[in-house]
């Protein structure tokens, strides 16, 4: 069987070949699936989406009367996927429900370090040779209060890290995290934890109830100086109340891998082109936020087991098994 690949990475590319080499061949391609890129599907019983995938209806529905009998996707967030018409249609879907919870944990904390310590504006002006300290300076993570906002994997590999640094825990979730009480965390309401950190870090996947999490409330809460880190799903946050907060001169830092409106945007080559979303080219001006292209997940450890992974629900698929990957058992 051959097996076609939507939106794969140079980087990714030998590891998929890898991962299928001696079952299955498989065809990579670097464009993003939807509903103008569907058509190309024809012919292919598995297609592999990435996270950016527009999945919805219509495009399933284009899949499907190719032939197309599985997606199996390449991430751990689904929200991009129609399950119910996945259903109707008969189709199987499946995703990855987990990898390295460390790629994503130490990258925001790459996040939160470079807004606090001014990496990026201190590196673009050793590059022009001007090595003043003005406005460069940060503070110390320990004994300040961090705020984790979910203590599932990502969240407690986030809170050890912290642990670390000798910091006093907060946390908020749907349940608590036995491993995080062990290392101190307090569980409190999100209102006191807005209200009370230093640092937000959010770790929680992007529900109908969890949509705009951050809203202008809780950004309202907020200390003036603290630091707001999202490496989820940008959905957790209201952009443009984050902007009007940041343009009344609010918060040390913001550290952002993920945006609400990044479909279509992130993970392509836009440089050339005018900016059409007003909300991102503002965001991006302000000298206390750092945005990153959803690059979290992005280590050869995390990327290879989500490949392993992705080869492994197809095999399921194939001999008709379902696992704890399985959305949508066909």
């Amino acid at each position: 069987m051959e097996i076609l690949a939507f939106g794969v990475t140079a980087d990714e590319e030998p590891l998929l070949e890898r991962a299928f080499e001696g079952r299955h061949e498989v065809r990579c391609l670097d464009v993003f699936l939807s509903e103008d890129t569907a058509p190309i599907a024809a012919g292919y019983e598995v297609v592999s989406s990435s996270v950016n995938a527009d999945l919805g209806g219509r495009v399933l529905r284009i899949l499907a009367a190719g032939g197309t009998k599985m997606i199996a996707q390449r991430s751990t967030g689904f929200n991009n996927i129609d399950l119910e018409e996945a259903r109707r249609l008969g189709m199987t879907v499946s995703r990855v429900s987990s990898y390295s919870p460390y790629s994503v944990a130490e990258f925001a904390w790459t996040l939160a370090m470079a807004v606090n310590r001014r990496i990026v504006r201190a590196s673009n002006r050793t590059r022009d040779f001007d090595f003043r300290l003005n406005g460069l300076m940060g503070r110390d993570m320990h004994g300040r209060t961090v705020g984790v906002l979910g203590t599932g994997k990502i969240g407690e590999a986030f809170t050890r890290i912290a642990h670390g640094f000798g910091m006093k825990l907060l946390g908020w979730d749907v349940a608590q995290n036995p491993a995080c009480v062990d290392l101190g965390m307090k569980y409190v309401e999100k209102e006191e934890l807005f209200a009370s950190s230093d640092l937000i870090t959010l770790h929680v996947p992007l529900l109908e109830s969890t949509h705009h999490l951050v809203d202008s409330a809780a950004l309202g809460l907020m200390r003036d100086d603290a630091i707001l880190v999202n490496s989820s799903r940008g959905g957790l946050i209201d952009t443009d109340a984050l902007v009007a907060e940041l343009r009344a001169g609010r918060f040390t830092g913001v550290g952002l891998d993920v945006y609400e409106a990044e479909a279509g945007v992130f993970f392509t080559d836009k440089s050339l082109e005018a900016v059409e979303d007003d909300t991102l080219a503002r965001l991006v001006t302000f000298p206390n936020v750092v945005v990153t292209s959803h690059q979290a997940y992005y280590t050869a450890d995390a990327v290879g087991q989500i490949i392993d992974t992705t080869a492994a629900n197809v095999t399921d698929f194939l001999a008709g098994r379902r696992s704890e990957n399985t959305l949508v058992p066909s």
